[in-house]
């Protein structure tokens, strides 16, 4: 059974009563367009509905929620075939909305549905983290992890990316250097590290520019770090001057390996993954993204 000019909604529960979304949805309707809308109260919800979607020839899925929420949709994908894997569409609900901010994807609820299902779909890479997780925007680690797995709901709910800031200036416990040693495409550093990004996307944590010349279809992963002792120069500069900063050592790479002797904490868009070894590798124009005209983030 095939639905090409089907599109499925996927929301999770806390979005399910959000009045721009149900006006949006009408509103595209009326139109003639063809939504169907799922809400995920369980962890079992999604596979089953992508399952559905793959089943019934569905041409997009869209992911209604943050980074977290375009992470659990985009792995649930990768799951399917990819002969039969519908394409990935964004309507930005989350605190943040990273990848959707940098992507320029419109934070009207009705234009980016809009935008969801008549857009087009370009492939994207992805990135893979120990065979078995995925990310389609930022992984870090150190301080910026810390701050946003630990920044409570209540805070971002009203304050927005601000809120891992705030948090940050209050928790200076998380502080704490990481000892690893960092291999990439003709390159290798072990040392203390306070933060380290690696991007497909461009930024995290509510609208930090970690890995600000990313592309989400260049076939590289732009690894951003600063080094312990460097991290109040890196600061600095960055505030003042965030084009020309010695302190940060950015280099692209297809793969990365990571590794410590201690376990380190790595924040997938928003999932927290935990070891002492990681392999992080880009998956080449992997899956299909409906994004906007003249994306930013494309080449």
């Amino acid at each position: 059974m095939e639905n090409p000019n089907v599109s499925m909604l996927i929301i999770f529960a806390p979005n399910a009563t959000n009045p721009e979304v149900r006006s949006a949805v009408e509103k595209l309707r009326h139109e003639g367009a063809n939504i169907l809308v799922r809400v995920s109260w369980e962890p079992d919800d999604l596979t089953r509905f992508i399952d559905e979607a793959v089943n019934t020839g569905i041409d997009t899925v869209i992911a209604g929620g943050g980074d977290g929420t375009i992470n659990a949709v985009a792995t649930a994908l990768m799951r399917c075939q990819s002969s039969s894997r519908p394409a990935l569409a964004i309507l930005p609900l989350g605190t943040a909305n990273d990848f959707a901010t940098s992507a320029g994807i419109p934070i009207e609820i009705d234009n980016a549905l809009a935008l969801a299902i008549k857009g087009k779909a370009t492939l994207i890479d992805l990135a893979k983290v120990n065979d078995d997780f995925y990310f389609v925007n930022m992984a870090t680690g150190g301080f910026g992890t810390r701050i946003t797995t630990e920044t409570p709901a209540a805070l971002k709910s009203a304050l927005g990316g601000m809120a891992y800031f705030v948090n940050g200036l209050f928790r200076p416990d998380t502080l704490k250097t990481d000892i690893c040693r960092v291999e990439a495409e003709d390159f290798n550093w072990e040392g203390e590290t306070l933060v380290i990004g690696i991007g497909n996307g461009r930024q995290a944590g509510g609208g930090q520019a970690l890995t600000p010349n990313a592309l989400v279809d260049d076939g590289k992963l732009d690894l951003l770090l600063i080094p312990a002792r460097e991290i109040i120069p890196a600061i600095v500069n960055n505030l003042f001057n965030p084009e020309k900063n010695d302190s940060i050592i950015r280099r692209t790479s297809s793969w990365i390996k990571i590794h410590s002797p201690h376990k380190m904490v790595f924040n997938l868009d928003g999932e927290p993954l935990s070891g002492e070894t990681f392999r992080f590798e880009i998956l080449p124009s992997i899956i299909r993204c409906r994004l906007p005209p003249q994306c930013d983030l494309l080449s």
